[in-house]
């Protein structure tokens, strides 16, 4: 997703004008000049095509409504009739519809759920122990729905609700319905358009991938120097301690979605570790942490250098400590780096962790989940690597096996993540969509593969991704960052090379496409990829000459294939 090229559509049964203003406005990021459907002709738009709201040529559309005008038999309960489920069900399936006809036409679709005003009580009660009950039928209503557009990759349900609950009385007013048919205040439009654009964020890749985090006063209660772990504040059954463990938890839980942690503190290392090592009532341990620095250092100089060592931009960094002096020396230095405001009530903690929208994801692949652990595993790689008097000894000591699989959709999902989110290793920087890549690799002669990479330390999981036409031309080759320079690149032209002279091509060819990143590639391409450089950035190589994969690499073919290269040895 191009983040400078966004043009929105907001369709919707009530006014939303100053949705599309904030949408548009500049103090928070993607800008998305936003076009507003005529009021109250949803259906009407999502049929057709033709239809003039869709003459801007929108990439994303918003489709906002009310319960009520969807499903006929939810106006009904609403006004005291009995109302079978199946009856909604079925108009929410009818819409989910008009919404799945509707994603074709973009890139991406984000419909807020259903919601009720607060002082909509229905029977109290009753509202959730009968079936017709208005909660309990919009609660089932809004699931149906997320059920029905599950399947859809390019669609995303918005919660609403959180929108309102913050905002509490003020998130609406009658008033504002019957003078301007306005169905909620501007402050909830104003979360509902943070939302949007952290969606969109994520969707290009954009979420923060590491959170690093000070120690004394932020991860637990006093200074350890002082006072050892045994008098920190974590844990027990004080107030204060207690928070310190649920912010940890919190922590914690976005590791799970693939988020990074890592330490910058003021401290001695050993002391610190000591305690995150020893006390009892700590959440995160060691292993938790992708790297540190503990030091009496500059906390920038140290951020910068923690980031580099991870091979990670400094974009993709949040930097959380409780003390204001740090946190602008680091904004002031780092201007990359995001640094929020942090609540002096160290109670607070969790809840200002949890409220950040920075670290939203649109889906979580198994790499994501297991790459602290990569890290670690990485950690161990360098080590035996500097206990190693060569780096061929080093490479052989790896036991590096690369799996090579067609894509498909079991690995489409992580595919296409990989696709739009690498940049330094990456030979023509192509961005496309699940639909839009499946459909290229499905072409005649045109094959895309996928390679998972690991070695004796660890998996690094779906690591590579190469695409090449039968004539030889590479369209896709690109590598992440954590398996370069251990010969995967070269292991991977390999493969490719096979595949072009099985279907009759005479030379394998790439072209490098420059972006403000990607160097990486270049260099590979100059110094190590056994290519001849020709006009202009394209590289080539005769396929008539045997082409060997590194001889310290193992390769599980897929099913089928024919090991027509000297070299390629399967496992």
């Amino acid at each position: 997703m191009d983040l400078k090229a966004l043009r929105g559509l907001i369709v919707s049964d009530f006014t939303l004008d100053s949705l599309a203003v904030r949408l548009g406005s500049e103090a928070e990021a993607p800008v998305i000049p936003t076009q507003v459907a005529p009021f109250d002709q949803v259906q009407q738009i999502l049929i057709n095509p033709a239809d003039p709201s869709w003459a801007s040529d929108p990439n994303v559309l918003i489709v906002w409504t009310r319960p009520e005008n969807v499903s006929p038999a939810f106006a009904a309960a609403s006004n005291g009739h009995k109302v079978a489920v199946e009856d909604a069900f079925a108009e929410v399936d009818e819409f989910a519809q008009l919404l799945e006809s509707a994603s074709h036409r973009v890139e991406t679709l984000l419909v807020p759920t259903w919601t009720l005003p607060w002082y909509e009580r229905g029977l109290g009660a009753l509202s959730w122990k009968s079936s017709s009950g208005v909660r309990r039928l919009l609660a089932q209503m809004n699931l149906r729905l997320a059920e029905r557009l599950e399947s859809v990759p390019n669609a995303f349900l918005l919660d609403a609700d959180s929108w309102l609950l913050k905002h509490g009385k003020t998130a609406g007013n009658p008033k504002l319905w019957l003078m301007a048919k306005m169905a909620f205040s501007p402050e909830v439009l104003r979360e509902a358009a943070s939302d949007i654009k952290a969606t969109l964020n994520s969707l290009a890749g954009k979420s923060k991938k590491l959170l690093i985090l000070d120690l004394d006063e932020t991860m637990w209660g006093g200074i350890v120097g002082e006072t050892g772990w045994q008098g920190l504040a974590l844990g027990g059954h004080d107030p204060l301690g207690e928070s310190f463990v649920e912010f940890q938890r919190a922590v914690q839980a976005l590791t799970r979605s693939g988020v990074v942690l890592g330490i910058c503190s003021k401290n001695d290392e050993s002391v610190a570790m000591e305690a995150i090592d020893q006390h009892p009532d700590m959440v995160l341990r060691r292993d938790d942490f992708a790297g540190w620095r503990i030091n009496w250092r500059d906390k920038a100089t140290n951020i910068a250098e923690l980031v580099e060592e991870l091979n990670l931009g400094l974009d993709s960094v949040v930097f959380i400590d409780d003390n204001p002096a740090e946190r602008a020396r680091v904004q002031e230095a780092l201007p990359k780096v995001f640094v929020p405001d942090w609540p002096e009530d160290k109670l607070l903690y969790a809840q200002a962790l949890k409220q950040l929208r920075c670290f939203d994801r649109h889906a979580v692949t198994a790499e994501d989940v297991q790459r602290t652990e990569m890290y670690r595993a990485e950690r161990q790689r360098q080590s035996m690597k500097e206990s190693m008097t060569s780096i061929e000894d080093w490479l052989n000591s790896l036991n590096l096996v690369i799996q090579v699989e067609a894509l498909g959709p079991g690995n489409l999902k992580r595919a296409t993540q990989l696709l739009n989110k690498t940049n330094q290793m990456n030979l023509r920087t192509r961005r496309l969509t699940e639909d839009e890549f499946m459909s290229w690799a499905g072409a005649d002669g045109q094959s895309s593969y996928c390679f998972r990479v690991e070695d004796r330390f660890g998996d690094y999981g779906l690591t590579g991704l190469a695409s090449v036409r039968a004539d030889g031309f590479v369209e896709d080759f690109l590598l992440s960052c954590r398996v370069m320079g251990r010969g995967v690149e070269r292991a991977m032209l390999s493969i490719l090379a096979q595949t072009a002279r099985r279907r009759g091509g005479s030379s394998l060819v790439l072209e490098y496409l420059e972006t403000e990143r990607n160097r990486p590639m270049l260099g590979f391409l100059q110094n190590d990829s056994g290519l001849e450089p020709g006009d202009g950035h394209r590289f080539s190589r005769t396929l008539l000459d045997p082409w060997p994969a590194p001889s310290h690499v193992t390769f599980q073919l897929p099913e089928g294939w024919v090991e027509a290269e000297a070299g390629v040895r399967s496992g």
